[in-house]
């Protein structure tokens, strides 16, 4: 399937939009009301430090709402307005966080169900309008809404779109794109499906195995059982593994990205030499700047002297997840939560370990002076982490439960 083609045809249609219906204004305000906190702007013009008794609160330099995740969000309130009485869809999850998610079913905006992983579009019909989410949507998803004639309201995030342009690409230049993310999340199944000939690695082990094949140390049984669900139909190590070019989810985490980016520049380099790497080797920045920005601002906080480090963001959050990396990374006591209501009575958390299920903890908050890091995911209001470091304070006063 020509997808650039497809895309320009979409785009041209007078029942697509992907620029929202309000200003910039209307739509920044429209957020401040529903979740900015004059708590953490506070916090923010003190350095963003916040002394409470013997509570000391650090936040992350940069955290929470990023741009793409504010214009997808903004777009979905508009389309409410701009569509009162029609039937509203979105193909997933607005942004993976369940205040807002919630706040759009109370809004009356129904959620596309899927099970196993497939979608159901039967009671999908022609008028409804349907929002594609800030990590995009399948072609294939695209072209099935476009000739049921819905009304398709293209949320997705810029930057996600740019790696879509790159493995498109790719494609255009015969390369296969090795694609660093996670298979089932949602937004590296929309790349792939603008991809031609594709292969996803989920993070630098993987990454290492493709390489040793590719010098000629792998076996090809094995290779196709490891990937049978993470790459192209028809795909062939032998013979699709020879030129390459390396994109990326744009949650994942950067430093992995690059150091794949790398290990893959210099397999080409060992097979092929350096007069050959341009027919066999394409590098194109495919890494996000508000994720950067805000893992660049969690190793910072993690070199700070603090007790412990909360984590604020959706369970299903790649770059909320990624966040939690750094600081097991770095040893630190950490919790990941999604909503400020894990922070229960009489100094308990329930969270979520990396790859474990919910666990509870009694006595998260230590005796005596408490340094606590705190920082967000992308998809996290402002308002959420305000709840959080209330909580905070109200278990820091000695003999104080709350409900």
């Amino acid at each position: 399937m020509d997808t650039q083609a497809f895309k320009r045809s979409l785009h041209h249609s007078d029942r697509y939009n992907r620029r929202g219906f309000g200003s910039p204004a209307k739509r920044a305000k429209a957020l401040e009301q529903a979740y900015q906190s004059s708590l953490i702007s506070s916090i923010r013009d003190n350095g963003n430090v916040m002394q409470y008794g013997r509570l000391h609160v650090k936040l992350a330099q940069a955290f929470g709402f990023c741009w793409g995740v504010e214009r997808a969000v903004a777009m979905a309130y508009e389309t409410r307005r701009h569509y009162p009485n029609e039937r509203i869809w979105i193909t997933n999850e607005i942004i993976h966080n369940p205040s807002v998610n919630d706040h759009l079913r109370m809004m009356n905006v129904l959620f596309i169900s899927a099970e196993n992983g497939v979608k159901d579009f039967s009671r999908v019909s022609e008028g409804d309008v349907v929002i594609l989410p800030a990590f995009g949507a399948t072609v294939q998803e695209m072209q099935l809404l476009h000739e049921r004639g819905c009304h398709i309201i293209d949320t997705t995030c810029p930057w996600v779109s740019k790696v879509w342009h790159t493995v498109e690409k790719h494609k255009k230049h015969s390369f296969t794109s090795i694609i660093h993310g996670k298979v089932k999340h949602e937004e590296t199944l929309a790349t792939s499906s603008f991809a031609g000939t594709y292969l996803v690695v989920l993070d630098l082990d993987e990454a290492q195995y493709v390489a040793d094949y590719i010098l000629g140390r792998g076996d090809r049984k094995v290779f196709m059982e490891r990937f049978a669900k993470a790459s192209s139909s028809g795909f062939d190590p032998d013979i699709d593994l020879q030129r390459l070019g390396v994109a990326n989810q744009t949650t994942m985490l950067k430093s992995e990205t690059e150091e794949i980016g790398r290990l893959f520049e210099q397999t080409m380099l060992r097979k092929y030499g350096p007069k050959e790497i341009n027919e066999h080797f394409l590098a194109f920045n495919t890494i996000c700047d508000a994720t950067e920005e805000r893992q660049d601002a969690m190793f910072s906080l993690v070199d700070e002297p603090l007790d412990l480090l909360v984590v604020i963001g959706g369970f299903n959050s790649s770059n909320t997840t990624h966040l939690q990396e750094i600081a097991m990374s770095r040893g630190i006591r950490s919790f990941h939560i999604d909503t400020p209501e894990r922070i229960g009575e009489e100094n308990k958390i329930t969270h979520k370990p990396l790859g474990k299920d919910l666990i509870s903890e009694d006595n998260f908050l230590p005796q005596g002076n408490v340094n606590v890091g705190i920082t967000s995911g992308a998809s996290t209001p402002d308002r959420v982490v305000e709840h959080v470091i209330q909580k905070l304070m109200r278990i820091s006063d000695i003999g104080v439960s709350i409900k």
